[in-house]
C-alpha cells in the first residue's frame, strides 16, 4: 500500500527560500538607503544656499525698486528747488532729505547730486538735475557663493522744461510799484510775460492812461491795474505767484583792474575797438575810468567788453550808436543815460561768458539808469541791472529787436513804445511756467 508524500515540508522549503531571497533584497535596500543619505547630506547645503541666494536676489530686486523710487522723488524735489532759484547746496540738502524719507538707509546708503548731470543724455545741461543713490546689502545665506556685500544702485534725472518765459522782470523783493506802467506809455510785449518778485500789494502797478499788452503778468505780491491791461494768454493777473530766479545770478562780474582811458568825450563819427589785455573773460576790453559821453555823430563799437567806471555812459539826442557782439559793464557808481532822440542799434554776443548780455550792471551798483532812445532803436540782448532802477521813458523802443529787461525795479513812463518780439538771442530764459519731468 502506497501513501502520498506529505506537502508540508515542501512549503517549508519554499518559505525558507523566499525568506533567503527577501533577506538578500533587504540587504540591498539597506545599502542603497545609505548612498541616498550620503548624497542628500552632500547636496542639502547647496540646495539651501541656492534657495537662500534666490530669496536674497529677490530682496535685492525689491530693494533696487525701492531705491529707484527714492532716486526719482529726490531728483524731482531737487529740480523743484532749482526752479525756485535755490543754490546747489540747497538742492542737495532737499534731495538727501527726500531720499532718506523715501527709504534710503542713512547708515548704509550714499547719495550724489549733480547739477548739471555728468552722464546720460542730459549731461552738462543746466536745466537738469541728476541723483544717484547706492545701498549696501549684507550677505546672509548667499555668503556661501559671494565674498563681498552687494551694492544696489539707482539713478534719476529730472529736467525743467519751460512752458512760458518773461521778457521783463523786477528783482526787488519788497518795492512798491516794482514794475510800473505810467503816464501815456504803451508797452507791447509780444510772445512773453511780465513779472515782479516784489511782495508789495502793488508790486505791479498801472496808472494814468498807460497801456500794457502782454501774454501774462506774474506778481509775487499784488497788482493794481487798469482797463488798459490786455492779457493775450491769461485770464487774470497771477498774484501771489512764485518768485522767479535771476537767470544771470551766477555770472561773475568782469575784472576792472586793467588800464583805462581817462575822461572820454566823443562828438563826431568814430569807431571804438577794445584792446587785448589778457582779460580773465578772454575778451578784448576797452575801459573808461570816468565814464563816456557821446554828444554827436555815429559811434560804432567793435565786438568786445566795454567797462564804464567813475561816471555814466551818456548819449545825447541825435547820436547814433551801432555795434554787434558787445557787452557794456557798469561798475559801482556808473550809470546808463540814453537821452531822447538817440538811435541805438546794439546787439549782445550770442556765445561766450557774457552771451546775451548787452548792458550788465554791477550787483553793488545802485545808480538809476535811463533809456530815452528814439522809436527806431534796437536792443538785441539783455538789459540787466540787478541792483539798480531802470527807467524807460520818451520814445524808446525795440521794434525789431529781441530784448530782455531785468532791473531791481522797472518803470515805463512818458510815451514809451516798447515791443519785444522774441526772447533775446543767446540770452538765458526768464522762466515763468515750468514743467518738471523725469527724463532718465
Amino acid at each position: 500500500m502506497t501513501f502520498p508524500v506529505p506537502q508540508r515540508p515542501r512549503r517549508r522549503r519554499l518559505a525558507s527560500a523566499a525568506r533567503l531571497q527577501l533577506a538578500r533584497l533587504g540587504g540591498m535596500a539597506v545599502d542603497e538607503g545609505g548612498a541616498i543619505v550620503i548624497l542628500a547630506a552632500v547636496l542639502f547645503p547647496v540646495l539651501v544656499g541656492a534657495m537662500g541666494l534666490g530669496t536674497e536676489a529677490s530682496y535685492w530686486y525689491l530693494s533696487q525698486r525701492r531705491l529707484q523710487h527714492a532716486a526719482d522723488v529726490s531728483a524731482h524735489a531737487a529740480a523743484l528747488r532749482k526752479s525756485a532759484g535755490d543754490p546747489e547746496n540747497r538742492m542737495r540738502t532737499v534731495a538727501s532729505h527726500v531720499a532718506v524719507e523715501s527709504g534710503l538707509p542713512a547708515d548704509k546708503g550714499t547719495i550724489t547730486v549733480n547739477v548739471p548731470p555728468t552722464s546720460g543724455a542730459d549731461a552738462g545741461k543746466a536745466n537738469s538735475v541728476e541723483v544717484i543713490l547706492t545701498e549696501t546689502q549684507p550677505l546672509l545665506l548667499s555668503s556661501i557663493f559671494l565674498e563681498e556685500p552687494v551694492t544696489v544702485r539707482a539713478r534719476a534725472v529730472a529736467r525743467l522744461d519751460p512752458d512760458a518765459q518773461a521778457c521783463v522782470l523786477a528783482l526787488s523783493p519788497t518795492a512798491a510799484g516794482a514794475v510800473t506802467v505810467a503816464g501815456s506809455t504803451t508797452v507791447t510785449l509780444n510772445g512773453c510775460d511780465l513779472a515782479s518778485n516784489s511782495t508789495a500789494s502793488d508790486a505791479v502797478k498801472m496808472q494814468g492812461s498807460g497801456a500794457l499788452t502782454v501774454d501774462c503778468v506774474h506778481s509775487a505780491g499784488g497788482a493794481v491795474t487798469t482797463t488798459n491791461l490786455h492779457l493775450e494768454k491769461c485770464d487774470t493777473v497771477r498774484t501771489r505767484a512764485p518768485k522767479l530766479a535771476d537767470p544771470y545770478a551766477d555770472i561773475a562780474e568782469p575784472s576792472t583792474t586793467i588800464p583805462c582811458e581817462g575822461q572820454s568825450k566823443i562828438g563826431a563819427t568814430t569807431t571804438l575797438e577794445p584792446k587785448n589785455y589778457s582779460h580773465p573773460s578772454g575778451l578784448p576790453v576797452l575801459c573808461f575810468a570816468q565814464g563816456l559821453q557821446i554828444t554827436g555823430g555815429t559811434v560804432t563799437f567793435k565786438p568786445g567788453l566795454y567797462i564804464i567806471q567813475g561816471g555814466d555812459l551818456a548819449v545825447n539826442a541825435g547820436t547814433v550808436l551801432k555795434g554787434e557782439g558787445v557787452t557794456f559793464f557798469f561798475a559801482e557808481g556808473a550809470g546808463l543815460k540814453l537821452n531822447g532822440g538817440a538811435t541805438v542799434n546794439l546787439s549782445a554776443p550770442t556765445s561766450g561768458v557774457y552771451s546775451g548780455l548787452l548792458f550788465f550792471g554791477s550787483r553793488t551798483n545802485s545808480a538809476v539808469n535811463q533809456v530815452n532812445g528814439a522809436s527806431g532803436s534796437t536792443f538785441d540782448g539783455a538789459i540787466y541791472f540787478p541792483s539798480s532802477a531802470l527807467e524807460y521813458s520818451g520814445r524808446s523802443g525795440t521794434t525789431t529787436g529781441c530784448t530782455q529787461i531785468i532791473g531791481q525795479t522797472v518803470t515805463f513812463t512818458g510815451n514809451s513804445d516798447i515791443k519785444s518780439d522774441c526772447i533775446a538771442k543767446g540770452a538765458r530764459p526768464i522762466v515763468t511756467d515750468i514743467t518738471v519731468k523725469l527724463v532718465e
